[in-house]
């Protein structure tokens, strides 16, 4: 084996640094860079990174997070359906409707306790 053999490896490599590093640096080189104290701070899940571990925290933000990947999760079963829906014929239709139904289903209970109201 010749070297000669890695030169298209090595211009993958070389190309795929370029473009992943170059946008980077050029953000760097004539990007704005005016800090201010709000931009500094620390924030981290809707309360300040370091305080007391034992403080107290709203557990609604925690709610909300897991409500978005739960319903983000279940639309994302949806792509390779629609994908597939003339494979899977009337049968692979209605079972999608059933899975939509209890979607809403759980969507409508959520939004009835309350779970998606910010106060």
């Amino acid at each position: 084996m010749s070297i000669e053999q890695y030169l298209p490896v090595l211009l993958f490599i070389l190309v795929g640094a370029g473009v992943g590093l170059g946008p980077l640096v050029i953000g760097y080189i004539l990007g704005p860079n005016r800090p201010n104290a709000a931009k500094n701070s620390p924030y981290e899940c809707g309360f300040e990174a370091f305080e007391d571990a034992r403080m107290k925290f709203d557990v609604r933000y925690y709610l909300v997070a897991i409500l978005f990947i739960l319903f983000d999760l279940e639309i994302a079963f949806l792509f390779p359906w629609a994908v597939s829906l003339h494979e899977v014929g009337m049968p692979g239709f209605i079972a999608v409707l059933v899975f939509l139904a209890i979607l809403v289903v759980g969507f409508a209970y959520e939004w009835k306790k309350g779970a998606l109201t910010w106060e």
